[in-house]
């Protein structure tokens, strides 16, 4: 049977339970244990995929076509993971089965309450994963602080799922806040023990700490806290503020963390070092022999999680090419007003245009083409991003006047971008998008093939328009090559320019299949591509 962690979060929220989570994760994988993680949502959203990423950040696809929440990209970067719809519970999805169960009499006769009808449900949800993948260990983090009202049906499943599991079968970790006072020159303990009280207040009692704070925890802090909030002082763990999230399993592990957590758990496994995690990944990100300039042409750009997996791809190549990655980030509606596109690109290197929705600042990317191709500047272009790169070369080689996207002008003479056909009579708009993995043939002559080295690819998407096939014969005659075709469907994956040093649009999502030790072939081929261009 498995075991359980729990990770839940205290004071405030972005502490990181996520990359806590995944660091464990690594760090028992290390020691040989078969693991999963399960990212569990309040929110009564079924899904993230309808929210706007201001709100959510990005939203993270998974090989079955869950719209999943980002957390479950840590969890994939930081393990051997490949997850499902089912590592992502949210409130909405546990009402949503519960109403359905209630309708069709499965309750009858019975008032149907949050306890134990939707704390059941929740613990259903749990098990079925760890029983399904039969793992050794199932992280469980919980989304949001603790006090939170839409919270505590998952601390309460979470308590009753301890209560049940017995000794040894499951342990709570929290992390929680030590705030810096620079007016007084001192952390502060109690925010921390204020969230411990209040977890303890609904029968959860945390067996580590994991204390976030910008400066190491003294010897008296840490006996003061683990007095206060009644765990050993060896379950006081720092979570110190680092450069490279990457570095946060090694940190974790310098403490002894996978130790206590395998004692805690009554598990025996021989101890493991991270020593290629640390020559490869955090040697590289610390002493890289290159650099490269790569400008983020988005919409969402003022939000950091918005395009979370694409910054983190990016430093992956940058990793395989033993390049530090400056990304620079440019709000697309900046080129589209008063600024020209030679002062905003300058000394950039490499171009990549990321996905996205809606028309707003859809001209600055196009003018953000326009340039790469221009000027011979290696481009990348990401879903919406490969969708632009098509309007532009239409507009500008094709002599297709105001050429367009049926999603930003119906009334286009030239949609060379259009709705799917089977999109064509949706209402509902969670889940009903193009989603998830989809085989791509590769033409054996392309950038794209060269940098896969293998001919069938698989890949993840989340669209609802595509290139329209009634232009391919007109962009191949005037230079752009369909280098990547879905083989079921016939729809264009991948597009690359001739002529030019490395040029390519494809319309999923590599970025959700990329690993610091195991950077995406096209991450790393376009990072190549930014170095040779460049200065290194």
């Amino acid at each position: 049977m498995s075991k359980f962690i729990f990770v839940t979060g205290g004071v405030v929220s972005s502490l990181g339970k996520g990359l806590a989570s995944a660091s464990i994760g690594k760090l028992l994988e290390a020691r040989g244990l078969k693991t999963t993680l399960i990212k569990c949502d309040p929110y009564l959203n079924v899904d993230p995929g309808t929210m706007n990423p201001y709100q959510h950040g990005e939203v993270y696809v998974t090989d079955d076509g869950a719209e999943t929440d980002l957390d479950l990209g840590h969890y994939e970067r930081f393990t051997n993971g490949n997850f499902s719809k089912d590592n992502n519970i949210t409130a909405g999805k546990i009402y949503y089965s519960v109403i359905n169960k209630e309708r069709r009499g499965d309750y009858l006769g019975k008032t149907v309450q949050i306890i134990p009808h939707i704390t059941n449900e929740i613990k259903s949800c749990i098990k079925k994963v760890a029983h399904d993948l039969d793992v050794d260990v199932t992280i469980v983090e919980i989304g949001g602080t603790v006090g939170d009202i839409e919270g505590l049906p998952f601390l309460e499943a979470i308590r009753q799922l301890r209560w049940e599991l017995g000794e040894s079968y499951a342990l709570n970790i929290h992390v929680t806040l030590l705030p810096f006072i620079k007016s007084a020159g001192e952390l502060k303990t109690k925010p921390t023990q204020h969230s411990v009280g209040r977890l303890r207040e609904i029968g959860i009692y945390p067996d580590i700490l994991l204390c976030r704070t910008e400066t190491p925890v003294s010897k008296d802090q840490r006996e003061k806290i683990a007095l206060f909030c009644n765990v050993d002082k060896e379950a006081v763990i720092d979570a110190v503020d680092v450069k490279h999230i990457y570095e946060v399993p090694i940190m974790f592990k310098k403490q002894g963390l996978d130790d206590l957590i395998l004692r805690k758990l009554n598990i025996k496994k021989e101890e493991k070092d991270l020593k290629e995690w640390v020559n490869f990944v955090l040697q590289r990100l610390k002493h890289p022999k290159h650099e490269a300039r790569i400008a983020v042409v988005g919409k969402y750009i003022a939000l950091q999680d918005a395009y979370k997996s694409i910054y983190e791809a990016l430093v992956h190549g940058g990793i395989a090419n033993d390049s530090k990655v400056n990304i620079i980030k440019i709000d697309s509606e900046d080129l589209e007003k008063n600024k020209t596109k030679e002062a905003l690109l300058k000394d950039i290197q490499g171009i990549l245009i990321p996905g996205g929705f809606g028309d707003r600042g859809i001209e600055g990317k196009i003018k953000a083409v326009q340039y790469a191709r221009e000027k011979k500047i290696p481009f990348f272009g990401i879903c919406l991003g490969m969708q632009v790169a098509t309007i532009e070369f239409a507009r500008n080689v094709c002599s297709l006047a105001k050429a367009n996207s049926s999603e930003f002008d119906k009334d286009t003479k030239h949609p060379v971008i259009c709705l799917q056909e089977e999109q064509k009579e949706v209402k509902n708009m969670g889940a009903t998008m193009r989603l998830g993995a989809y085989q791509c043939k590769l033409e054996k002559k392309s950038l794209s093939y060269e940098a896969y080295k293998k001919e069938t690819i698989s890949e993840r998407h989340r669209h609802r328009y595509e290139l329209n096939n009634t232009y391919k014969e007109t962009f191949k005659k005037n230079g752009l090559s369909i280098t990547g075709i879905n083989p079921e469907q016939d729809l264009v994956e991948i597009v690359e320019l001739k002529d030019h040093p490395w040029f390519v649009g494809c319309q999923f999502h590599p970025e959700f299949k990329s690993k610091p030790d195991k950077a995406h072939p096209l991450f790393q081929h376009f990072i190549a591509a930014a170095l040779g261009c460049g200065k290194k």
